[in-house]
């Protein structure tokens, strides 16, 4: 595929670029916002006390009948997800499972095989959809069945060295043949780490350099491709204390290969007409990914609907303005964006590192202010793909966030089928919050990790350490499931 060719006056005007008004204008000209305690127009971060909350709109799900929201789903499939579910509602029982993954006492011998074969019959079984890409594209059919799709996510997380991202990139191509091999719009998206296929030490130095040339503007990188924004004037920077030393020869080859690795990997998503989405992860590496998912973005999503997304992690207090000024560099470039927002996962991780070096958290303080930056960013990129090119995967459990993101697709004339907008949960969480927006004609996907136990369990373990509040805030689901449990239960006697 070609690359784009930009022309140099506008490149010359997005090279980093730092300042937000502009962005403000564009976040401020949304009409009207999803959050229930929105910004007033003149802020972007926190609504003044005197403003009125608006009332929420009517929703458009069905939340309540639980025969018809499991209608798809097997009585054995309900039991295992109602016991697992509350079972990681119970932190000691989330800290006692814990435990034993990573105990060396359970590392070897029959402990080893009695804890794998606890894990691959719940968690394992719950949460992701199988040992490989194929077992992974039968499971996506039963969703199919269920009127649901699948984002299929092959389970490696970090690589620290070039012979191991070559396998992973081994397979991620191959979960990129198998998504091909399945009806068409199956699988809705194909996701990839880039801490996969770049080694973690160079997406550090990465991360430390384009730090420093935030810091220092005249702070020239050579190898540095055209990109998007990364951060914002609020963008916590503390992660590199000192200037970093330039890229060794042997780094810069590292990058040409880990730059190889991804224009193959959206090649062949872009022949498959496949999109590809880049997660996020810690801030840590996290400006490294933003470079890599950008400056394949500016090559790839050159028609209207984009190949390359990127993610967006909202509990982050800079992320508004970081994606209200890429959205702005992307337009003036004329390249269609696509992002996946979600909350985000690593929040004891960001605070512990900043307290560490005398920070404050870059986590929103409460909560709520979570929600609303969520709530925010939602009805901003609703508005974007209502009025032109560009889409959104709207990646949440919360319930309210479900509702009033339905509500304003609705209002916009979005949705009910359109491929511009997704919904999306994890696979073995949230069933009524996504069978109730497949219901109202909504295109819901599932967020499925697949591969051997032993390489998934770091996933395993991050779920189970990073949303301990999202495990026990569970109770809607479960209290659905055990409704419908009782109604099948009362029909057989």
């Amino acid at each position: 595929m070609a690359t784009r060719v930009i022309p140099p006056r506008i490149l010359n005007n997005l090279r980093h670029k730092t300042t937000t008004t502009a962005a403000n204008k564009s976040f401020n000209a949304v009409h009207s916002s999803l959050s229930p305690a929105a910004v007033a127009p003149s802020s972007l971060l926190e609504k003044p006390p005197s403003a009125p909350a608006p009332a929420a709109p009517p929703s458009i799900l069905n939340l309540e009948d639980a025969e018809k929201l499991f209608s798809a789903v097997p009585t054995t499939k309900l039991l295992r997800t109602s016991a697992v579910l509350h079972a990681t509602a119970v932190e000691p029982m989330v800290d006692l499972g814990m435990w034993a993954m990573r105990s060396k006492i359970f590392q070897k011998g029959m402990m080893k095989d009695i804890v794998m074969g606890l894990t691959r019959r719940t968690f394992y079984e719950n949460f992701c959809a199988g040992e490989d890409a194929v077992s992974a594209g039968r499971s996506i059919s039963s969703l199919n069945d269920a009127g649901l799709r699948g984002m299929l996510v092959y389970g490696v997380e970090d690589a620290h060295d070039n012979d191991g991202c070559d396998r992973n990139l081994h397979g991620f191509l191959h979960t990129v043949d198998v998504s091909r091999s399945l009806p068409p719009s199956s699988v809705s998206f194909v996701i990839v780490k880039i801490t996969a296929i770049c080694p973690m030490a160079l997406l550090e130095r990465i991360s430390d350099l384009l730090r420093w040339q935030q810091k220092d503007p005249s702070f020239i990188l050579p190898w540095k491709q055209d990109s998007l924004p990364i951060f914002s004037e609020s963008s916590p920077l503390y992660h590199t204390q000192k200037r970093p030393e330039p890229l060794t020869p042997e780094e810069e080859s590292d990058l040409e290969l880990a730059n190889q690795r991804l224009l193959e990997l959206c090649q062949k998503c872009a022949q498959g007409n496949i999109p590809l989405l880049v997660d996020a992860e810690h801030t840590t590496v996290q400006p490294a990914i933003d470079y890599f998912t950008y400056s394949s973005a500016i090559k790839h999503n050159n028609a209207e609907n984009p190949i390359v997304f990127g993610t967006i992690q909202t509990y982050l207090k800079d992320a508004k303005e970081r994606l209200l000024l890429t959205i702005e560099a992307a337009d003036k470039m004329g390249v269609p964006m696509g992002f996946k927002l979600v909350r985000g996962a690593y929040m004891s991780t960001e605070s512990r590192l900043a307290e560490s070096l005398g920070y404050a958290s870059p986590i929103h303080n409460t909560i709520q202010d979570t929600h609303n930056c969520f709530n925010d960013c939602s009805s901003f990129l609703l508005e974007k793909i209502a009025n032109g090119p560009g889409s959104v995967v709207l990646a949440t459990h919360n319930i309210e966030s479900g509702k009033l993101a339905a509500a304003k697709a609705h209002e916009l004339g979005i949705g009910k089928v359109n491929h511009r907008l997704e919904f999306a949960q994890l696979y073995g969480m949230s069933d009524a919050l996504s069978f109730s927006l497949s219901n109202a004609g909504f295109q819901v996907s599932k967020y499925m990790p697949f591969g051997p136990v032993e390489m998934v369990m770091p996933y395993l373990l991050r779920r189970a350490e990073e949303n301990r509040g999202l495990l026990a805030a569970s109770g809607f689901d479960r209290q659905l499931i055990r409704k419908e449990l009782g109604r099948r239960l009362k029909a057989v006697f």
